[in-house]
């Protein structure tokens, strides 16, 4: 038949190559015009402290991560990271040995948290650097890992208080007290060892991404708690998301 010949046609016509990617930056393995590494520091930072981060599996798949910015923002092996939704696992090399160590702390809002201003200062009486372990991922995703994971309950646990609203402008925040897993490991890191100007440096990248993001069309964005309280939130409210809501505590990591 006449019709489909020509669909044979058109067919026949399609090319058998892969359609043509966008070039990518080698480091943060995103399309070269939206790479956010120059914003990362000069050189790559060397605490004396490392961060710990336990990502959830969907965490891969998120177009805008901010976990691996802390990955590059920091010296070769201060930033490690194991992927799973329990831990530790025979996959995860090394990372029982280092939740076992006396100078791991978890960045958690559990219900024992204790500030985490209130611990020592490293190099302070003695204080070894800390391996500050993080769980990268949405909020019911962290949670889930906390309590599928027993070793992580045994762990200190602290907490940031007196949480700054997040400076990842272009994404919608859960509340007011919620920062990205850059914000916290970098404001953590700062306080762990005293030097402010880590939490600026690393965020370098944060800040070049989301400029770059408002200047092609983005916006800002108010978080969830906020646009609920007052009244402007565009959807309606599911009973997952008013119990996340009622079970977030203040000035979540």
């Amino acid at each position: 038949m006449e019709g489909e010949s020509d669909i044979w046609d058109e067919l026949s016509n399609i090319s058998a190559d892969p359609p043509q990617m966008r070039d990518k930056c080698i480091q943060c393995k995103r399309p070269k015009g939206v790479c956010w590494c120059p914003g990362l520091p000069k050189t790559p930072l060397h605490p004396s402290s490392r961060i710990i981060i336990l990502q959830h599996p969907a965490e891969v798949k998120r177009c805008l991560r901010t976990a691996p910015m802390l990955t590059l923002s920091l010296a070769s092996g201060k930033c490690l990271t194991f992927r799973g939704k329990k831990f530790p696992s025979s996959k995860h090399d090394g990372l029982a040995e280092i939740l076992n160590d006396p100078n791991t702390i978890l960045l958690y809002p559990s219900s024992k948290a204790i500030p985490l201003n209130e611990l020592n200062i490293v190099g302070i009486n003695g204080q070894n650097p800390y391996n500050l372990v993080l769980l990268d991922g949405t909020w019911p995703q962290a949670k889930a890992i906390y309590t599928s994971s027993s070793v992580l309950s045994k762990l200190r646990s602290c907490k940031l208080v007196n949480v700054p609203i997040s400076e990842y402008v272009i994404r919608t925040q859960p509340t007011e007290g919620c920062l990205s897993t850059l914000e916290s490991g970098a404001l953590a890191l700062s306080i762990l060892e005293d030097k402010p100007w880590l939490k600026d440096e690393m965020l370098g990248p944060l800040h070049y991404l989301c400029k770059y993001q408002l200047e092609n069309g983005a916006v800002t964005h108010q978080s969830k708690e906020f646009l609920i309280k007052q009244k402007s939130y565009p959807k309606l409210i599911g009973r997952r998301l008013a119990k996340q809501l009622r079970t977030l505590p203040d000035n979540s990591f």
